[in-house]
């Protein structure tokens, strides 16, 4: 079992610092989501200020949505900073598998630099993991997403890509899985809607960092829960929904789901399974 009160309490009595070089659609609600959940946002993605900047941050948040070539020997740079101080690093394949330089800066990323957690789609990490994916741009594609019939296979080839990269892989999508190589994790919580706003992904990514920069000793859990809660989030928020209420109105009640979501509420809403 998940202990989401000494985990979420971690982040909220921490309030770590992340460094974030991200998405330029997506950067304010990456920001919004970790106030949200307890952390502390800094976004830098120049060459010139962005290893003072992990220098002083506890963990670090990189997201190739809006990659290009200024920002990419950035994230380099920012990465081994974060590894020489041992601090938790997040990558974030946004569209690997959708273009060769998604697809070729991601795997150097993989290769270059020691990374805590793996987040992305089912495509991106497929594109990651096995050298080809049926990336629909940023999107997975429907024929990757995962069922019950495919889903040994999925477990398999996330154990085996985790086991290589020494890192917590979360494939998120309709079910989510999270696995450290060894453990499996699968959540079914979240709701249609969320695939309606730009950036849930994003966000999840900006707010596992935090969760896995309060809770070094355990960044596997750390993973899971952070999986979990943006995924409950997504349906309290669905759940405030008026008549007149749009995405624009859900993406913010997701915010403030996070920002007064409790252990209590994680404990009886979460839907997962340990394997």
């Amino acid at each position: 079992m998940l202990d989401f009160t000494t985990i979420l309490g971690n982040v909220r009595a921490k309030a770590p610092l992340v460094h974030n070089i991200t998405n330029y659609v997506t950067v304010n609600d990456c920001a919004n989501i970790l106030l949200a959940c307890g952390g502390s946002p800094i976004m830098s993605d120049d060459e010139g200020d962005v290893e003072d900047i992990t220098s002083i941050c506890g963990g670090l948040n990189i997201n190739i949505g809006t990659l290009n070539k200024n920002t990419i020997p950035s994230m380099f740079l920012a990465g081994k900073r974060a590894n020489a101080l041992s601090h938790p690093v997040l990558l974030d394949p946004v569209g690997a598998g959708a273009s060769k330089l998604r697809s070729d800066t991601a795997a150097r990323l993989v290769d270059e630099l020691r990374l805590a957690v793996i987040r992305g789609n089912i495509s991106e990490i497929k594109a990651l993991a096995q050298g080809s994916s049926g990336t629909h741009g940023v999107d997975a594609d429907e024929a990757d997403r995962l069922n019950a019939a495919n889903l040994d296979s999925v477990i398999a080839f996330a154990r085996a890509f985790a086991r290589r990269t020494n890192a917590v892989v979360a494939i998120t999508g309709a079910t989510d899985l999270i696995t450290d190589g060894a453990r499996v994790c699968t959540v079914t919580n979240g709701h249609p809607m969320m695939s309606r706003i730009t950036g849930t992904g994003c966000m999840l990514s900006a707010m596992t960092t935090a969760f896995v920069t309060a809770n070094p000793a355990c960044c596997f859990e750390a993973v899971c829960t952070a999986v979990i809660a943006m995924g409950l989030c997504g349906e309290l928020a669905h759940a405030r929904l008026g008549a007149q209420d749009g995405n624009a109105s859900y993406r913010n009640y997701i915010i403030d789901a996070v920002y007064h979501l409790t252990a209590r509420q994680l404990e009886d809403g979460a839907r997962y399974e340990m394997r």
